[in-house]
């Protein structure tokens, strides 16, 4: 069962200073108001109830309503206490002040009001009706009633402004705690769709590659096996097809290794390694041309101090599309233009191949990969194709040098 009143520790330091810096005031105060009835005075065990007033203030009720008003009650009644132990029936002001301040922290704005209302009422009723009732003794003369109200009115005045000033005060430093709060959570809900966004980026990177693994490597594995055994088939009797098998065996060998190297490079956090964007370009289209006998026509312009990102990006969308070109395009032309503006950078990679629908290609795990890539860095990106129209990629990314 959970307790009637949980506590916690009171949430302010500067609120808790101030607390007690007015229970000093209280302490300094003369100990009865000139206009009060002398009674015998009681300091010992008023001092001893300011104190549990002022331990009060270290904790702070959290749990029900219940809770909060029996917590505030309580309040009121050691300022009651205090009040008629050493100063009459008068209620000192500066513990009504700090009730106010913790009122402020328990309730919310109309709990807040209703604890300042009740506090500007007790003052009226035990310090300004009695003033009303019964002048000041150091007066010589009666004092005229006009004075004795306009005494009243700039007290009362003033009591309502410092009532009003505690309010303000304690409700600003509640709302900036309320904003450092929402934005402190914010912060971890960005970190974690952030994680989030990276976790489901390397899922679908790991299914692309899984995916290009099987159906390139695997291939190439099946039909280099199927090779082998007909090579050991036609051993004894035709060592002509036996060759002619182990050749094409070392070819679909070959064939896998270029494969198994394209899905490491793929896979390196960092493909350019420290080199510049041109440099790592230079080798990827060195190594296509290498490998499909297609001399790619490139065009680069780009700014000295280039974001590593913004790099990597270019990169992998230059690297994804040759591979696409060299697997399935058919083509024998391929441009590449990279310029640099004064706000943005433009890629447009042009190939004559086969081309296709793009409308019609919902399962390219690459022009995915290209497409979300590019819009990590907020940029756009747009396919142009047609079966039998080549393909068109143009992606832009904003930029200030």
């Amino acid at each position: 069962m959970n307790r009637l009143i949980q506590l916690q520790y009171h949430p302010f330091r500067l609120l808790l200073y101030l607390e007690w810096i007015l229970l000093g005031i209280f302490l300094l105060l003369p100990p009865q108001p000139p206009h009060m009835p002398q009674i015998h005075q009681q300091p010992l065990q008023s001092f001893l109830i300011t104190a549990c007033f002022g331990v009060m203030g270290l904790w702070l009720p959290t749990s029900n309503l219940f809770s909060k008003v029996l917590y505030i009650g309580l309040g009121f009644g050691l300022i009651l206490l205090a009040g008629v132990m050493g100063r009459g029936i008068h209620v000192p002001p500066p513990l009504l002040l700090i009730l106010v301040i913790r009122g402020c922290l328990v309730f919310n704005l109309i709990g807040r009001l209703l604890v300042a209302g009740l506090a500007f009422v007790c003052f009226v009723f035990t310090t300004l009706v009695p003033l009303l009732s019964k002048p000041p003794l150091d007066y010589v003369h009666k004092p005229p009633v006009v004075d004795i109200w306009r005494l009243v009115l700039d007290v009362g005045l003033m009591f309502g402004l410092v009532l009003a000033f505690v309010l303000l005060l304690v409700n600003a430093l509640l709302a900036e705690r309320q904003s450092r709060e929402k934005l402190a959570i914010a912060h971890q809900q960005l970190s974690e769709y952030a994680l989030c966004i990276e976790d489901q980026a390397t899922l679908k990177e790991r299914n692309r590659i899984a995916r290009e693994i099987h159906d390139a490597l695997g291939h190439s594995l099946t039909a280099q096996s199927i090779q082998l055994e007909n090579a050991l088939l036609f051993l004894s009797s035709n060592l002509d097809k036996t060759k002619t098998f182990l050749l094409e065996a070392k070819q679909l060998g070959s064939n896998a290794l270029k494969e198994v190297r394209q899905s490491v490079a793929t896979l390196r956090c960092d493909p350019l390694q420290g080199k510049s964007l041109e440099s790592a370009l230079a080798l990827l289209l060195e190594d296509f041309q290498r490998q499909t006998g297609i001399v790619p026509v490139c065009s680069l312009s780009l700014p000295r101090s280039l974001p590593t990102e913004v790099g990597t990006t270019i990169y992998r969308i230059v690297q994804e599309a040759l591979t696409n070109i060299s697997k399935h395009s058919s083509a024998t032309q391929v441009k590449i233009d990279l310029q640099a503006t004064s706000d943005s950078l433009y890629l447009q990679l042009c190939d004559n191949g086969k081309g296709f629908n793009p409308k019609q290609n919902k399962t390219g795990f690459g022009i995915q990969g290209m497409r979300e890539r590019t819009k990590a860095l907020g940029g756009q990106f747009s396919i142009v194709s047609s079966p039998k129209g080549g393909c068109q990629i143009i992606a832009r990314f904003p930029y200030r040098g």
